[in-house]
């Protein structure tokens, strides 16, 4: 269970989440849809700190649908009364259909007018019929999504795909040259495609990988030497690993393992 929260930088204080797998029809546009769902007592909030894979993401709320761009350093999100939200993980493939310039929504977010999405989801959440809202949810939002699957998934778009997943699935990558190999294309190639897909370049794909790795060995694992993770995962030794915590995080390693040993 724990694996599924990587990102999530204090699970204990998660509200009732829900990871689905996206449909094959979307399969090339969406990683996973995700449903996080509370109901907090009045008068207080729930604060939520990510440090999110730096994707975008297309979600549905009660009161709207917000496309979210990829983020570059760690957020929280404040949840209080009770809510839900449908959200899809998008793959690099689906962005362009939401946006020209990924970078410049980075760390931020902006309404779509995507009111058939929005009522078909409403919908299906609003009904009261246990755990299949979820998904139900999910069919609506994939079946929206279907439409534009045949004009997104082109041959460039497979090939942004395809550096994310590398990226996030290769510990041993460390390097921008290193992945243009793996993927037999040029480094220009990498930077152009991970421009008008992600917003991010490949070099800081690669660096918040290894800041989410390091983030969940040092929660995982209290007694792992920092040091020998900061060698495990490519950093040319503990300073550095600090100063990625410090600069994108804002706290040291030690501090965030105190502060999640203090939440167990």
């Amino acid at each position: 269970m724990e694996s599924s929260f990587k990102g999530i930088l204090y699970p204990a204080r998660l509200p009732t989440f829900h990871r689905l797998p996206a449909p094959a029809s979307v399969a090339d546009l969406v990683q996973w849809f995700w449903i996080p769902e509370w109901d907090i007592e009045p008068g207080r909030t729930s604060r939520q700190h990510l440090i999110a894979y730096p994707a975008s993401n297309l979600v549905v709320q009660p009161d709207a649908v917000v496309f979210s761009g990829p983020t570059t350093r760690a957020a929280h999100r404040d949840l209080a009364g009770r809510g839900w939200a449908v959200g899809a993980l998008l793959r690099p493939a689906a962005v362009p259909l939401f946006t020209g310039d990924p970078s410049g929504l980075r760390d931020t977010e902006e309404a779509v007018a995507a009111e058939g999405l929005h009522r078909s989801v409403l919908e299906a959440m609003n009904t009261h019929d246990g755990g299949t809202r979820r998904g139900r949810a999910v069919d609506a939002f994939a079946g929206w999504l279907a439409c534009f699957a045949g004009p997104a998934v082109t041959e460039e778009a497979l090939l942004a795909n395809r550096l994310m997943e590398l990226v996030a699935s290769d510990a041993s990558l460390v390097r921008v040259e290193d992945a243009a190999s793996a993927l037999a294309v040029s480094q220009r190639t990498l930077q152009r495609v991970a421009r008008k897909y992600i917003g991010l370049s490949p070099a800081a794909l690669i660096r918040r990988r290894r800041l989410q790795d390091a983030a969940e060995r040092t929660r995982l694992d209290p007694s792992a030497d920092l040091a020998a993770i900061a060698a495990e995962l490519g950093y040319a030794d503990h300073a550095h690993l600090t100063n990625d915590f410090q600069k994108y995080l804002g706290f040291t390693p030690s501090t965030y393992r105190r502060a999640v040993a203090g939440e167990r």
